[in-house]
């Protein structure tokens, strides 16, 4: 998951306040390795049930066609919080914002690993989603805490935290659960986020709000006065409850204006159905015989999203070089051919781990290309199309979660495969019948 802040920097708590913080000035050495790794733990928290579907749902005596609902929930509330909580950060103290979240993501997490029953469970999931969105917020504050010629460092490290914090969530929460139980993930989870709100509380210096809707000046979010978050003069909001919700509507808005953002947005929705699909589904045939594996090991095939990361890089400066719309054609076309050998999940671990190189790979590419294109439409209002952006990843993270255990109830592995499949071709028949919409960058 990408991350796209503001690159503003924000007011501080006034001229010799304590905590105050100059724009020019960068940032105690500790802060930005500190919201590195509370960027890397809060979004690991969405990624930690995965491994542990079949445990939960023989502890919890959920319906096998069910277990989805367990990953839906939590990527629902990430949804949300990316349309209701992100917008915060440009309206409240950045300082108070973040290390409140994280309590309250902490006290979800504890939700969790306490859950006596299943409707308790699936409740508490869905809060650690919502909350988990605080990512954001931090990667905001790295460069709102950075002078400009230091940001592109300090976002670039606390971004490695979030990639580092996915790709080792599955691994981590696999191990810790044959350790010590699957409570214990969520437990000793909730601990360390408490820990790390306490950390930055003391360490964060007060960064405010950033200039926007009811912030003290009268320049809009895309830098010209009076522009109100739709990017029209005319739009300015007025009082601080009126301008959040038309900050929040703003970003529906801007996706219902510019086709290409409704385009890369369902493609973001395919393919990370098709990701979910995989994902969430793959613990029932590895913990199944001929494997019967353990928690660790199941986990340990998320390391698989080490392509992802590469794919990144690769992708990006393929972008650079004008080569987008060539980078998401060769991506789909990857994605496609990487369930042939999933589908042999039954048959060879070594085929499932190289259709899964291939699936993060694929993904990662189309992923960070669509970013450079929707942030390409409107620059003045990036913040606002990511997070738009991000709301279909999640819902398409939602379906492919769910879809995924129907379709294993229905038919098993085979039918898991076909239905990840059926996504990436949508997605790729998609890019095809749209091709002439996109811009020439693209």
């Amino acid at each position: 998951m990408a991350i796209e802040c503001s690159g503003r920097t924000g007011s501080t708590g006034g001229p010799g306040g304590p905590g105050a913080h100059g724009p020019d000035e960068p940032p105690p050495a500790r802060v930005v390795p500190l919201l590195a790794l509370a960027c890397g733990s809060s979004v690991a928290t969405v990624y930690f049930a995965q491994p542990l579907l079949v445990t939960l749902g023989e502890r919890f005596a959920l319906d096998p066609s069910l277990l989805g609902l367990i990953v839906t929930l939590t990527q629902l509330g990430y949804a949300a919080g990316l349309l209701l909580l992100v917008p915060l950060g440009d309206l409240l103290e950045r300082r108070r914002l973040v290390t409140g979240q994280l309590g309250l993501l902490a006290l979800a997490l504890l939700g969790v690993g306490l859950a006596p029953g299943a409707a308790a469970l699936l409740v508490a999931l869905a809060a650690v989603g919502l909350l988990a969105v605080v990512a954001q917020t931090m990667v905001a504050t790295a460069a709102a805490l950075t002078p400009p010629a230091r940001r592109g460092r300090a976002v670039g490290t606390v971004t490695g935290g979030i990639v580092t914090g996915i790709l080792l969530a599955r691994a981590a929460s696999g191990m810790l659960a044959d350790l010590a139980g699957w409570r214990a993930v969520y437990l000793a989870s909730a601990a360390f986020t408490a820990v790390l709100a306490l950390l930055l509380r003391r360490a964060l210096p007060a960064v405010m709000r950033s200039e926007g809707p009811g912030g003290n000046s009268s320049e809009g979010p895309g830098g010209n006065p009076s522009e109100g978050p739709g990017g029209n003069p005319s739009e300015g909001p007025a009082g601080g409850g009126r301008s959040y919700a038309r900050w929040v509507a703003s970003t529906v808005t801007l996706f219902a204006r510019e086709p290409l953002l409704r385009i890369r947005g369902a493609l973001a929705l395919l393919v990370f159905a098709a990701f979910s699909t995989l994902w969430t589904g793959v613990a029932r045939p590895l913990s199944a015989p001929p494997w019967s594996l353990s928690s660790t090991a199941i986990g340990a095939f998320g390391l698989a999203g080490a392509a992802g990361a590469l794919a990144a890089g690769v992708a990006g400066r393929w972008n650079d070089r004008g080569l987008a719309r060539r980078t998401t054609g060769v991506g789909l076309a990857v994605l496609v051919l990487s369930w042939l050998p999933i589908g042999l999940a039954g048959r060879s671990l070594w085929a499932l781990a190289a259709g899964a190189v291939l699936l993060d790979f694929a993904v990662q590419a189309v992923h960070v290309t669509n970013q450079t294109m929707i942030h390409a439409v409107r620059p003045e209002a990036g913040s606002r199309i990511i997070g738009g952006y991000m709301v279909f990843y999640s819902a398409g993270s939602a379906l492919g979660a769910l879809g995924s255990s129907l379709a294993h109830a229905a038919g098993g592995w085979p039918t898991v495969t076909a239905l990840g499949a059926t996504f990436s071709l949508a997605a790729l028949l998609l890019w095809a019948a749209t091709l002439r919409t996109e811009p020439p960058l693209g």
